[in-house]
């Protein structure tokens, strides 16, 4: 359906180019920007261009930053042996919840994918290697546990071991809290195979 207000069928069309938002979502929000007090509006609008002229990608890790380089590349706190690959900045975000990792990063903007045609020369991999010198002890792969996400890793394995650099994979298995009669035999015997010595 077709509103007799433009700017409202304008507002949903752009805003359903979100992902995860239909356009019927996106129809709940344009109705809920109309209702709310013009200077929530506003400010909205106002962050959201923010975004776009103050975010940019780190020039070494390539995680966003307002900084260049961003504020864990330049931290004297992070232990530079370790690198953690990760897929995405979001990536990033979760693991610094954590509290638990405290080294380096290094985005390589997806994962390879032949079928989407994406390839070692689409993804950061040649920026990493250039940050690999004598201080990096270790590789860290924190790639997603996907099809696309296993053949990264292992495409990464395969070019860092011969440069005599330990790599390593993030652990996989059953998540905290769960029970195992509700795992699947694939992340069941990914957590037996990450098991660690007690």
């Amino acid at each position: 359906m077709k509103y007799s207000s433009e700017t409202v069928e304008r507002a949903i069309q752009e805003l359903s180019k979100l992902p995860g938002v239909g356009r019927k979502s996106a129809q709940r929000h344009v109705f809920y920007l109309l209702k709310a007090p013009t200077e929530q509006v506003l400010a909205l609008s106002r962050v959201i261009e923010e975004l776009k002229h103050r975010v940019r990608y780190c020039s070494v890790c390539h995680n966003i930053t307002e900084q260049d380089p961003c504020y864990i590349c330049t931290s004297e706190k992070r232990n530079r042996g370790l690198i953690c690959v990760v897929e995405e900045p979001n990536d990033i975000l979760a693991i610094e919840k954590t509290g638990e990792y405290h080294g380096l990063y290094h985005v390589l903007g997806g994962v390879l994918s032949p079928l989407d045609g994406v390839g070692p020369d689409d993804l950061r991999i040649k920026e990493l290697l250039s940050r690999l010198d004598a201080d990096v002890k270790e590789v860290i792969v924190a790639t997603n546990p996907n099809t696309e996400g296993e053949a990264t890793a292992l495409y990464l394995v395969r070019i860092l071991k011969p440069m005599g650099i330990k790599v390593s994979r993030i652990a996989r298995g059953i998540p905290v809290g769960s029970d195992l009669e509700y795992a699947d035999e694939s992340t069941l015997s990914r957590a037996l195979e990450g098991r660690i010595e007690m």
